[in-house]
Order: C-alpha cells, then structure tokens, then sequence
C-alpha cells in the first residue's frame, strides 16, 4: 500500500506546486525536496514488493513510509486550507501571529518528514544491497506458476453438470468456423475442473479430432506455447525459433477440427493476436477454443463475446458437503458413520461459502487430524488462519492471493475498502465510490471525473471476480449494489491488517485506536481510544440499528476525517446540534454524507468553512427546510445532492461552484422567493454532467432562462421531475426548452403533458442513449420523435412506466429506435404488440 500511498500524495504535490505556487511559496523548496524524495522511494518499493516473504526490516521500513507519507498529505492540505482562508481574512495582528506560528510549525515538520524518508531510503538501498538484486527475483521471492492438465479424477467432482453441458452445447455445433468460450470466475471457483470434464467429455473426443491443453498462467511465455502446442501435435520441436513454429502449428491442424484450452490467462496483449491469426479457420471446419481466466477483461480482449462468457456458480450446500465427505473421509456413508463430526463438519462447510477450492482444501486439511470433535472445532474457530497458513498448491488463500498480487496500485486499495464491511453486507456502489474519491484513491483524469473512473474501477474489481454484483441496471449494467464472497474479505482483511490499512484483532474484528485510518462502525465498537491525536481519516456507520450515544461521543474529538458517512443510520440517539459543531470543524474533510438524517433541518452557516468539502449528499433528509448561503463558499465542491428534500429553493450564487459535476435536487424557485437560485444562474456551472431538477406548481421560468440547458455543454444526464405540477404555463415552457447538445440519459418524471415535448426527438438529442419516462398522464409520442428519412434515434436503452394512457406501437418504436436493444415497461395498459407484459414489470432484451 506505500506505493499507492506515495502515488496519491506525489500527484497532489504536483498539482499544488503547478496550480497553488502562490499558497504555498513559503514551503516550495520543502515540498520539492518531498517530491524527489517520494519519487526516489518509488524503485525501493518496486523491489520490496517482488519479495514474498518480507523480512521485519523491510516491513517496518514500509509502515513507516506509510505513516510518513499521510503526514506530509495532511501538511500539504493544511497549507492549502490556511492559504485560501488567508486570502479571504483581514490582516490583523492577532491573525499574523497565528501565521508565523503555523509556518514555524510547519516548515519544521516539513524538515523532520524529508529526513526520516531520505533515512527509510538508506535502510532499504542497504538492505537490497545486502540481500543481492537476485534474492528478490529467485524462487523464495517469485510466485510458483501455477501448472494444470487435461488430467482428472471425475470421482471426486461434484456437481458442474449444468456447467459443462451449457459449454459443450456451445462449441459442439459445426456452423461457425471457430468457437470461443470463456470461462471467468475467481480463483478456487472450479473453472479448470469444468473445463477438464468438457475436455474429456466422450461427445467432444468423438467431435473433435485434435484436443489441446495449454497452461498458461501468470507469465506468458509466448515460445514454451508453441511448443506445447507442437508436443501435444506429436510434431518436433528440436531447433525450431519462433518464426517457424506458427507456420508448422497451422500446417499440423489444416483440415482437421481442433479444440483448444487456453487454461489460466491472465494477460493476452499482444501474443494471442498472433496466435490467434495462424490459426487455420476454413469452410467445412469447425474449431472451439475454451479461454478459463479470472478477468472478464481478458476473455473479451481475446475475441470472446459476452454472451459466450460463462461464470461458474458456487456448489449449494448439498454439493459442498457431497464434496467434503469425499475429501475428508472416503464417502457420506463414512461420514455418517461419525455423526458426532456430522453438524460441526456442516458448519465448517458452511464456512466455505460453496467455493470448491476452500472446500478441498479444509477437507483435505482435516483427514489429516484425528477425527475428534476438539480438532474440528479448532478447525471451525480458527478457520479463516488456518486457510491463511495452509502451505501448498490447494491453499484457498493463496490462490485469492495471486488475485490480489496482481492487480494494478490503483485498485489495490480500493479492494482494502471491502474489509471494514460486515460479513454478507449489500454494499451501495454510490457509497463506495464516494469514499474513493473523498480519500484521494481516485482523481479525475483528463475529460472523466473521478466519479466516472471510481464507477470505471468498481466494474474492473467485479470483471476480475473479486467483487460480485447484487444489483445493476439492466440497460448498461451500471451497479447499484454489490458484495464481496466471503473468503475475498477475509483476504482483504488479513492485508489490510498487515498492511495497517486499518486495524483489527485476531479474529478480523475491528478495533478503534489512536492509529486507526478506516473504521466502519456497526455500534458494538468502544471509541474510548480516539482523541484530538487520532489519525481516522474514514468513519462510515454500517448499521441502521441504534448507536450507544455514550459510545459514540469520543468520535466528537477527532479531527482528521476526509470521508464521514451516516447514510445507514438516521442518528436518532445523536444530539444534532453537538454533531454539526463538530461536523463544521473538520476542516480537512472532503466527503460528508447525512443521507435520511430525520433530525436534520437546517444547516448551520459554518458549513460554509469546510472549504475542501467536495462531496456533499443529503438526499433523503425529509425534514431539511433550507440551506445556508455560505454553501456557495464551498469552491470545490463537485457533488451537491439534495434529493427528495423539502427544500423550497437553493441560495443565490450557487452559479459561482464552477467544479460542480452533479446537482440533484435542484428546485426552480417561485417569483416570490427573491434568495432563490435561479435556472438561469446554472449556466455559470461549466463543469456540470448530472443535472436532477424539480419543477413545482409554484415554479417561475423566464422565458429566456428556456436555453440555458443548451449552455451546459459538458451535461449527460438530466432529470426533469413535475410531480404536484399541473399548471399548462409550466408544460408549455417545459414544450420549449432548448436541450444540451451531447445529453447521454434523460429522464422525465411525473409529466402532465398530453405529448412529450418536442425538443424529445433524434435531431435535438442526437447523442441520446436511454430515455426514461414514468408516471404522467402522456397519451401521445410528439410527431417529432419519430424523426425523419435521415435522421434515427441512437436510443439503445428505453423505460416506460405507470403511464397508463400512453398509445404506442411497438413497431414505430423498434422503426425509429433502430438500435433499440433494452426496454423496460411496467403498469402501461395501452401499448400495442409489445413483446413482454405491460401489467407489470417486464424486460426485453434483443
């Protein structure tokens, strides 16, 4: 985690000393020094991370850096912080004194920081001196490749029926010149073992006239496949290069139909390209290549296509304790025989969550004990370490491991996140995201924010079977929710602990202290340790159950939260008046969620002072009046959520945020309220991507605030939401808007209007990719949806529903939406020929 630490921390001192040059002049040469500096300690750490077993030096080098290198962030915001408030404030004695303080104290941390990281660099460059450059590369330091075979034991499988003949259904037809299936899933999933009983499956040894079985593994080794390849053809190899083999492979499979296994890619750049093209693919032949990886990503870069893709299921629990018993004792009829071990053995199972790899391994584990209840309770107590230190190829957490190992810097703490979540807990992706972005692990990369990159990664994590979808939304599978299986997050939890990501026990319980970076807190936790001089910078409530307010208060004291999230919790034992005091002298913190807070009904006006705020949601909160004006203090504020608020209007000024990048909840105000926002100040927010506005009775719109969506030229989503609104005049102007140019997502809400707008057609939305219509009283398409001869909707993703009066047929639909392939309707009795239930919810999918 250092590496990815000092990735985060070089990136701000770069920004600051290109952008903030001014706020921090006083500081520039220290900041420089810590800039070569972390850029230095980038090639030591390079080196400590090949090592796989980390002698103590080394480990307590790199918690060092770690802690090391959250100080200098948390001077560096500090700097900026005081900079921006000096600028703002008179200069009086008092506050002059406070600043020479502040630099005095902050140039000497600065100098004590620079060097104890030049002292860490001199440990480690003579430690790696010690050790010899080769240590790091030989045999103790590398991963073992990983090797399989086409070789099995069918005995000792249980179940994957379903899975092989699914497969084997796909690539046993002789109409496409070449099959290519993937198999994903996470390690210990079974993905290989399927493949195996597809291998020697007696319909695919008549079909096929030459079977092939590559291991592949982490390192690719583009000459040692060929020449497995050319083994297993009987050809020789003997003093062929590169050049020759591909030729002589195509040669030996010309006119013959072949099945080959690429088994365990973890990276196809390049080679299978090449590969791929010499392989010979005729009229009258008709080949299959199966792909098993544990990246989506690569099955799809290899020419897979998603609906070729198959992720294998866990076991249920009858398959896991058929698959035990034939490992931990020689059948279920032995296992009977000791009904003793019978309900603990099934716990144990239970632990193991259907994955087939942790089942072997746990029952291979316990035929070697004596069968007593005492050993297989010990087994059952310490299940999660007794995996942890099993040596050997069937270690679980080995294989989970070599997932990890692998993935780049940049996802690797954001998987570490998981770890703070209960056991089995449904997780908001939104949530999730958030908090990457309020802690820095993501930022926003040329024209994406990192909202978009957070989302991006998230679906990575998920791509390589580390995360699993619980929720998502069908048109383009954006995730709503998600989990982690259960021996992903003890996997998570054991690194995080070593790598002081944050702090639990033995047993992976959390436990608060002064230390502590991460807590997610569940209400079972003591707080007693945390103080003015504690080093949280994450605090996320995980429980809707009541907080012990005596519990709780010692948090009131910490000082150094980035992220602050009470949306699982509506904080009714919390005096809210204590807790926004608090809230608003958090100076440093960048993401602050009160979602569903009931208590909530004003914010203070020193809200306004928490000028690294970035993210702020108080969606749900249904008893929030108003906010205070100094909201529009808060310049980098990139995420502003208000929805489902009682809030009658947003202050003046709010067009000054110019990095807002969402607004939900927006309220065009009434004639009456003169210290509202109005819609024509928006256009002052350039940056602006997601846009939700409400529209009420009470609502005015001038008429020329009509173009100003048409301004915001960086808008993909938008959300006009009229409920309660039945005034023709506001219809009328809604009928005249001018839409943003390159809007990706619209949705209408509560619409009053007899036809849809006319500004709802494929010439004004051109880039337009789904379109959201629920609730209304809409009866008719405007003649301008269906276009023209030259012009047709890009429309791929479209929802109808509870709009009862609405007449459409389903063929115009499919005539001008050419590229239509998801529509969802429910509740709209009075659609024509449509090919799924419009009483209720129904999906089509092309």
């Amino acid at each position: 985690m250092a590496d990815a630490i000092i990735e985060v921390v070089a990136g701000k001192l770069i920004d600051a000393l290109k952008e903030h040059s001014g706020r921090v002049l006083e500081f520039r040469s220290q900041f420089m020094e810590l800039k070569t500096q972390l850029d230095l300690m980038k090639s030591f750490l390079a080196d400590a991370n090949k090592l796989k077993r980390k002698e103590e030096t080394v480990k307590t080098t790199l918690s060092m850096i770690r802690e090391l290198t959250y100080d200098a962030e948390d001077i560096l915001t500090d700097c900026l912080l005081r900079a921006e408030y000096q600028e703002e404030v008179f200069h009086c004695n008092n506050f002059l004194h406070r600043k020479m303080i502040f630099q005095h104290r902050t140039g000497k941390k600065l100098k004590e920081i620079n060097g104890r990281i030049e002292k860490m660099q001199k440990i480690l460059k003579t430690y790696f001196k010690t050790i010899g450059q080769q240590s790091v590369h030989d045999d103790g330091g590398s991963i073992a490749r990983r090797w399989t075979s086409p070789a099995f034991d069918e005995s000792s499988i249980v179940g994957l029926a379903e899975d092989t003949q699914k497969i084997i259904g796909w690539i046993l037809p002789t109409k496409k010149l070449l099959h290519q299936v993937g198999i994903v899933g996470m390690g210990g999933l079974g993905k290989t073992t399927i493949t195996q009983k597809i291998y020697n499956n007696d319909m695919i040894l008549e079909r096929f006239e030459e079977r092939i079985w590559v291991s592949i593994s982490q390192t690719v080794n583009e000459e040692e496949i060929m020449k497995t390849i050319l083994k297993q053809l009987g050809e020789d190899t003997y003093g062929l290069d590169m050049g020759q083999m591909l030729p002589k492979i195509k040669n030996a499979l010309e006119g013959k139909d072949y099945l080959i296994v690429m088994d365990d890619v973890w990276s196809a750049h390049g080679w299978w390209e090449r590969l791929l093209a010499g392989l010979p693919k005729r009229q009258g032949q008709s080949s299959a290549i199966i792909i098993t990886t544990r990246k989506e990503s690569v099955a799809t870069e290899m020419g897979v296509e998603k609906t070729r893709i198959h992720q294998p299921r866990t076991l249920n629990d009858e398959e896991s304790w058929a698959l035990f018993c034939r490992i931990a004792f020689s059948s279920e009829k032995e296992a009977k025989q000791h009904y003793e071990l019978e309900e603990l053995g099934k716990d144990i199972v239970k632990k193991c969550s259907g994955l087939p790899l942790a089942i072997k391994t746990v029952g291979g584990l316990l035929k070697s004990k004596t069968l007593s209840t005492d050993v297989w309770r010990r087994i059952y107590n310490n299940f999660h370490e007794e995996l942890a230190t099993r040596e050997g190829e069937s270690s679980v957490m080995a294989s989970l491991q070599l997932s990890y190992d692998e993935l780049p810097t940049r996802l690797k703490q954001c998987l570490l996140c998981f770890s703070i979540y209960p056991e089995d807990s449904v997780i908001s992706a939104e949530q999730l995201v958030h908090w990457w972005v309020g802690e820095g692990f993501v930022q926003g990369k040329d024209t994406r924010t990192a909202i978009e990159l957070a989302f991006d990664y998230l679906s990575e994590l998920i791509g390589r079977c580390l995360v699993e979808v619980v929720k998502q939304r069908g048109f383009d599978g954006r995730v709503y929710s998600c989990k982690m299986h259960d021996l992903v997050r003890d996997l998570t939890i054991k690194i995080a602990r070593e790598e002081a990501f944050c702090s639990f026990d033995e047993h992976g319980k959390q436990i608060p202290t002064v230390r502590s970076r991460r807590l997610g807190v569940t209400g079972e936790e003591d707080m007693k340790s945390l103080n003015r001089k504690s080093k949280l910078r994450a605090f996320l409530m995980m429980s809707s159950s009541s907080v012990d307010f005596d519990r709780t208060i010692p948090l009131f004291r910490v000082k150094s939260l980035r992220v602050l999230d009470f949306s699982q919790n509506k904080l009714d034992n919390i005096p809210i008046q204590k807790l926004l005091r608090w809230i608003t002298s958090l100076e440093r913190l960048v993401y602050l969620n009160l979602r569903g807070v009931a208590a909530l009904k004003e914010l203070p006006q020193l809200i306004g002072e928490l000028r690294n705020l970035q993210l702020l949601v108080l969606t749900g909160c249904n008893n929030l009046q108003k906010l205070p004006s100094s909201i529009t203090n808060l310049q980098k504020l990139n995420v502003l959520d208000i929805g489902y608020c009682p809030i009658q209007y947003l202050p003046q000024g709010l067009g000054r945020l110019s990095n807002l990048q969402e607004l939900s909840g927006f309220t065009v105000p009434s004639a009456a309220d003169r210290n509202g926002c109005r819609l024509g100040e928006l256009q002052g927010l350039s940056q602006l991507k997601v846009l939700r506005v409400n529209i009420s009775e009470e609502s005015d719109i001038a008429e020329q605030e009509l173009t100003v969506l048409s301004r915001l030229k960086q808008l993909k989503v938008l959300s006009i939401n009229t409920e309660g609104c039945e005034k023709e005049e506001i219809f009328r102007k809604l009928d005249a808007l001018s839409p943003p140019p390159h809007l990706e997502e619209l949705y209408l809400r509560y619409y009053r209007g007899v036809t849809t707008p006319m500004w709802i057609n494929p010439e004004s939305l051109r880039q337009l990719q789904y379109l959201c219509i629920e609730n209304g009283d809409l009866q008719f398409m405007h003649p301008s949806f269906e276009g023209g001869k030259t012009v047709t909707w890009k429309v791929e993703g479209l929802c109808l529903k509870f709009l009862a009066r609405l007449q459409v047929e389903w063929d115009l639909l499919q005539n001008v939406m050419p590229r239509i392939r998801y529509v969802e309707v429910s509740h709209c009795y009075m659609l024509k020929s449509f090919p799924c239930n419009i009483e209720k919810l129904g999906v089509w999918r092309k």
